[in-house]
């Protein structure tokens, strides 16, 4: 992965909700803005632009000056806490930004992609409108921007982003059209959050969404598990779905621990519980079959 920092514009009045705390308001259970933090959890420096709170990771604030100035202050605030080569701009109201989409945006910048290097890459919504919140754009010439745009204006407070993105060589990059959805307002956190429990999506959000109550970072397969709860709902008692996948989860927890030592991780300790319960869930109902 290209290395990169991130800057997360979590400011701005949310004048369409209301005055509500936009970057706080929560999505599967999930803040906003802990979501899009997720998306670029592998970022070198993460700075997020707004009022502290508590996130899901370890990240550095910054206050656009004035405070309320706008998205160009805003990053300009961010660009100071940097020193990656490329630069990931993110709003913090992205539901359904992922890696994926990160990925794709640090590939469109990489050195050689093109026979000339752009000065960033952007994503283009489905009505073919550019996206600068959700952007990669390398230092050196976005430092230059702002510069130029603060000396033409004398400052950066209440600029739009536009002038920023004229001014700039940036490929256009069409991804998946929910990366660059956004919340301003209540119905579309209503949207959101309404997608996120459809059925297909639901069990990984769920399970993201548990993790990140958690504090825990494991790589689960979920047909594994299900199937386990499958089969001792079955081969026992209904009961026995989720009391069995709690102990089968604590057995991986204690194994993982005594091999923590030996280089063996929580995925394989979870997959080899998994089977030998399922094993015993299957005898179980073999033996109930011949009574």
């Amino acid at each position: 992965m290209t290395a990169y920092d991130a800057i997360v514009l979590a400011g701005g009045a949310a004048k369409r909700l209301g005055g509500a705390d936009k970057p706080g308001i929560r999505v599967g259970g999930r803040a906003l803005l802990d979501r899009v933090l997720a998306a670029c959890a592998d970022a070198s420096t993460t700075v997020v632009v707004g009022g502290r709170r508590p996130t899901v990771r370890p990240v550095t604030w910054a206050y656009e000056e004035p405070r309320g100035g706008g998205p160009l202050a805003a990053l300009d605030a961010g660009v100071r806490r940097t020193t990656a080569d490329r630069f990931l701009v993110l709003s913090a109201d992205l539901p359904f930004l992922g890696p994926g989409t990160v990925g794709a945006l640090l590939s469109a910048v990489r050195d050689g992609q093109w026979e000339e290097r752009r000065e960033g890459a952007l994503c283009v919504d489905r009505q073919g409108r550019d996206q600068p919140l959700v952007a990669v754009y390398r230092a050196e010439p976005l430092r230059r921007e702002l510069a130029l745009l603060a000396a033409e204006h004398g400052g950066l407070s209440g600029l739009p982003l536009r002038l920023l993105t004229s001014e700039m060589d940036l490929a256009r990059v069409e991804l998946d059209p929910l990366a660059s959805f956004d919340c301003d307002t209540w119905e579309d956190i209503a949207v959101a959050r309404a997608r996120i429990r459809e059925h297909g999506a639901v069990l990984d959000e769920w399970i993201t969404a548990v993790k990140n109550e958690l504090g825990i970072e494991l790589d689960v397969d979920t047909d594994v598990l299900l199937d386990l709860a499958r089969d001792a709902a079955h081969g026992v008692a209904r009961p026995a779905a989720p009391l069995t996948t709690f102990l089968v989860g604590y057995a991986a927890a204690k194994a993982a621990g005594e091999a923590a030592g030996e280089g063996g991780d929580g995925a394989t300790a979870v997959a080899e519980a998994a089977r030998k319960a399922a094993a015993l869930a299957l005898r179980w109902a073999d033996e109930n079959e011949k009574r």
